[in-house]
């Protein structure tokens, strides 16, 4: 089978997903939406930097401190980037399908998979009706993209509508998706977003302790590894809270990943007095984010738009207690009150004193321990996850 992944060919939730694909019997290709080098396990076949992509960067490049004057935009213009991309990009989307169409009339896949609706599903929307579209949402495609501007509104029907499969990290999204033109009774599934977790590796990883930073021995730490996205996680709501924890937990330290360099996070930290209890840092490589799990005691994601996130899941599976927004897809793993605390993702006091429980109620947090670990591994591990992916493939190209 010959799949043509559409995706930011620099995530690493895409090097997943190729890895998925491949084996004896797949061959995968990519056409990758941003600048990129090559990807074990595809071939790549273009880069169209649809949305503008080709002047952005993302939390990869720019979180990192690459970028010069593209991450001093982004990190000063970022609402207003957002706002025009949303009604500009749509109109742009002719010139690389054109090109799009090209790629596959040269490669002539089984099945085109798109790895998310803006814009990757969108550039992926014209193809020919003799190959199979999938389609995977992320977690705010459909509660906040779709919904900036009337021409992603309609782009984000026009995706669903041609699509022949769709999967979705949230049951949540399955049902939005079907409101917004996916037609009943296709096939559709609910896969983790980041093609699963490998916890054999995670095992082995979590034995080297050694991080490339200094934490405080014997302090309760609180991980943020959400980074920037307006509109879906509040981070405004999180730098709010952080006084309130400190009232009570003078000790508490915060790290925020994918934050340094960021400006609107420096002069939080510096208008709130922070600087001793708050580490900003870059965009982490996977294993490291995995090592600060597990020396951490709280994860904490604000989120108001969302699926699943890959963060959660990897925190749940090195041990980090979660406080969530209370929304569906996070209300979809947590019980409250038993296995994590959800909150009102816009109420720094109900945020503070739940993050305050977390470190406080120790019967609370060990007790979720194995319940979430197992709950990983019977949901979210990676050699499962890959089986019923490929058989939804199967399903869908020999039909």
């Amino acid at each position: 089978m010959h799949i043509l992944v559409v995706a930011d060919g620099r995530s690493p939730i895409t090097h997943n997903w190729i890895k998925m694909a491949s084996g004896p019997g797949w061959r995968v290709s990519l056409v990758s939406t941003f600048p990129c080098e090559a990807v074990n396990g595809a071939e790549l076949a273009g880069i169209l930097p649809v949305g503008f992509s080709a002047l952005g960067g993302g939390q990869v490049s720019i979180a990192g401190g690459k970028g010069g004057w593209r991450r001093w935009l982004i990190n000063h213009f970022r609402p207003l980037a957002l706002t025009l991309r949303a009604f500009m990009a749509p109109l742009f989307l002719g010139r690389f399908q054109k090109r799009f169409t090209e790629i596959l009339n040269d490669l002539k896949p089984d099945a085109v998979h798109a790895l998310r609706i803006p814009f990757e599903g969108m550039l992926a929307e014209r193809t020919p009706a003799n190959i199979p579209l999938i389609i995977s949402i992320w977690g705010n495609d459909l509660t906040f993209h779709a919904r900036t501007s009337p021409l992603m509104a309609a782009h984000t029907r026009r995706v669903l509508q041609r699509a022949n499969g769709l999967l979705a990290d949230a049951e949540r999204d399955l049902g939005l998706a079907r409101e917004w033109g996916f037609r009943s009774g296709l096939p559709a599934q609910v896969l983790p977003g980041n093609g699963g977790l490998d916890l054999e590796l995670l095992k082995r990883v979590l034995e080297e302790k050694e991080l490339p930073f200094l934490l405080p021995e014997g302090n309760p730490i609180f991980v943020n590894p959400r980074g920037f996205r307006p509109g879906s996680v509040h981070q405004d709501v999180f730098f709010k809270s952080l006084p309130l924890v400190l009232k009570k937990i003078p000790g508490a330290f915060f790290v925020c990943t994918a934050m340094q360099g960021q400006a609107q996070a420096e002069r939080w930290v510096e208008e709130l007095k922070l600087g001793d209890h708050v580490l900003l840092l870059p965009y982490l490589p996977q294993e490291q984010l995995w090592r600060l799990y597990s020396r951490a005691q709280v994860y904490v994601s604000l989120s108001s738009h969302d699926g699943t996130p890959n963060t959660f899941l990897e925190a749940l599976a090195c041990g980090c207690f979660p406080v969530a927004g209370d929304i569906a897809s996070f209300r979809e793993w947590l019980d409250n009150g038993v296995n994590g605390l959800l909150v009102d993702p816009h109420d720094p006091q109900q945020a503070a004193e739940a993050m305050i429980r977390a470190v406080v109620d120790e019967g609370l947090r060990f007790g979720a321990l194995k319940k979430n670990y197992e709950m990983i591994r019977s949901r979210a591990e990676v050699e499962g996850v890959r089986k019923k992916f490929r058989l939804f493939m199967e399903q869908i190209v020999m039909n």
